[in-house]
Order: C-alpha cells, then sequence, then structure tokens
C-alpha cells in the first residue's frame, strides 16, 4: 500500500461524512475487493482509509457504515484523545507514507498525488503539510517554527503582528513553491512510515489533544529529516470541529500540552519559565475581560477561561 489516511472522529458526523466524500470524489476510483478492505486509486498510488470514531454519541457509526462502508472503522468505547485514536489506526495500516488527516478538512483535486508526488521526489523529505483553506477560500497557518516559551509570550503579548517570530510571514512566500518549515499543523500532514520511529507510536499519547504534532515534526528534526510545506497539495480546513463541543476545556488543554512538551525536551526549568510567562501575559487578559464583562456581557466566558487557565496552571 503506498498510503493510509487516518481520521479520528469525534460527534463530528457531517465534517466526517464530508472529508471521505471529497476523498473519494478526488480520487480516480473506490476499487472494491472480494477479499480484504477496498482501496481508493490516486493515479499510480493506492490508498487506504481508516476512521477512529472515539465513542461518537452523533449517529456517526450508523452512518459511516452506510454510506461509507470501503473505509475502515474502528469504533472505541469511549474517548480516548486524538493520538491514542490514530495510533490504533497506524498500528493497523500498512502505506509506505501515512497521512493524519482532520475529520474537518476536505481535499482538493490532486491533493493526495501532489502529497506523495512531493515525498517521492525528496528522499529526505520524512514530512510534509499542505496549503490550508479557510471556508471562505482565504490562506490559512499550515505550519510554523517550532514552539519555544518565548516564542509563545511574543506572540501572547501581539509583538508577532510586528515582527512575526512565533509563525511564518507566509504572505512573502511563492505560492507555488514548496518550503522548508519547523512545525507542520496536524489537520493535515502526511509522514514517510521509513522516518518514523519503529518501537514508537505514531504519536506520543501523553498528549491527549493538541501539540502531538509539534512532538512528531521535533523528532523528526532530531533524527535528521527535511520537513516541506508543499502547496500545490490544497486542503480546506474548517477548523476545531471537535474542539468548539467544549471550548472552555479545550483551551486549557492547549496549554497542558504545550507543558507536557518542553517538560519532555526541556526538563523543568523550561517548565518554570513557561508558567511565568503565561502568567504575565494572561493576568492582564483576565483582568480586562473581567473588567469587560460588566459593560459587554459576552466578554464573560472569556474571563472564565481566563481565570480557570490561571488557576490550573501550577498542577499542569
Amino acid at each position: 500500500m503506498d498510503l493510509s489516511i487516518l481520521i479520528v472522529n469525534w460527534n463530528t458526523r457531517d465534517y466526517t461524512a464530508g472529508c471521505l466524500q471529497a476523498l473519494a470524489a478526488t480520487a480516480d476510483r473506490v476499487e472494491l475487493k472480494p477479499i480484504g478492505p477496498a482501496v481508493l486509486i490516486y493515479g499510480r498510488y493506492q490508498a487506504e482509509v481508516f476512521v477512529v470514531d472515539n465513542a461518537s454519541q452523533d449517529g456517526s457509526v450508523a452512518l459511516l457504515r452506510e454510506r461509507f462502508p470501503w473505509a475502515q472503522l474502528i469504533e472505541n468505547d469511549r474517548n480516548v484523545g486524538f493520538a491514542p485514536a490514530n495510533n490504533q489506526a497506524y498500528q493497523c495500516s500498512t502505506g509506505r507514507y501515512v497521512l493524519l488527516l482532520n475529520s474537518d478538512t476536505q481535499v482538493h483535486p490532486q491533493a493526495i498525488t501532489a502529497l506523495l508526488d512531493h515525498l517521492e521526489a525528496h528522499p529526505r523529505c520524512g514530512a510534509g503539510g499542505a496549503q490550508l483553506l479557510n471556508a471562505d477560500g482565504s490562506i490559512q497557518p499550515a505550519c510554523q517554527p517550532m514552539l519555544t516559551p518565548w516564542r509563545e509570550f511574543w506572540r501572547l503579548i501581539f509583538l508577532d503582528q510586528i515582527w512575526p517570530r512565533a509563525t511564518y510571514d507566509m504572505k512573502h512566500w511563492e505560492a507555488n513553491t514548496p518550503h522548508r518549515v519547523e512545525v507542520i499543523k496536524g489537520a493535515c500532514l502526511i509522514a514517510r512510515r521509513a522516518a518514523l520511529e519503529p518501537p514508537a507510536p505514531l504519536l506520543d499519547e501523553q498528549y491527549f489533544m493538541y501539540t502531538e504534532e509539534v512532538d512528531l515534526c521535533y523528532r523528526l528534526i532530531c533524527a535528521g529529516w527535511e520537513l516541506n510545506w508543499i502547496p500545490q497539495a490544497v486542503v480546506t480546513h474548517y477548523g476545531g470541529a471537535s474542539s468548539k463541543q467544549a471550548y472552555n476545556t479545550m483551551y486549557v488543554q492547549l496549554y497542558h500540552s504545550k507543558v507536557q512538551f518542553y517538560r519532555k525536551f526541556g526538563g523543568e526549568s523550561r517548565v518554570h519559565l513557561f508558567k511565568t510567562l503565561l502568567r504575565i501575559a494572561y493576568w492582564p487578559r483576565w483582568l480586562a475581560s473581567s473588567i469587560g464583562a460588566r459593560f459587554k456581557p459576552a466578554l464573560a466566558e472569556r474571563a472564565s477561561t481566563f481565570r480557570r487557565l490561571l488557576n490550573e496552571l501550577p498542577r499542569m
């Protein structure tokens, strides 16, 4: 098998249906086999598709079985998280390349082929990412510099809008030229199986959600692989379909995962620095939103989220 496409679903039935429909529509054909799973044919490439359902309650499983029998479905009886669910599918997959694809994405024509062609032509490329678009067709950040406490602080105090340090200034990039990058967003990330560490899982399961792709990219770079942004592959990413269901919790989870990343690759001294910088950045935000909520009630939820983050920081 050339490619294994891994999709995790948690109460995103309609998005997942749209994702699978786009995969089938952009393929040359869906090839059903009398024995074994079906494959999608993209030019000279064969792809298998896995969907891992994390105990959805929105009728996802029934719809997937009815409309997309060619996708290999793995059902969990609880929400095990994004990284463990992807690892479940990865362990069953056989592709030379593995594509992490969010359920709230839709691939454009030739996107799958462009990703595979690039990795085939660049043997030192361990992973690649597509050009992501918002629903309105505008460009969405698909990659970023490697995560550091100071870059995060730079972004949080809005200096990144003046001098980009935590993001790439992509508006100056050639639209059709691949670029070497440090982190590829997990919404659409293709990796070379040969670049992945055989004893280790695809994603580190200490991350329940978020930052797992940063961890993967960091490991690939440390192993000497290149990471490339591949603009010829275009994918629409609607964004946050799962996290919007529990926004307050997921906002805090994002920073919990970043703390885990710094603890793993920098130790407690880097964790302490990161927490200190977060307090400096978020205390004024909490205070301003709390005061503002007296005049604009819509700010109350934001103030609550910031307060929860500050309260939970010591336990991270």
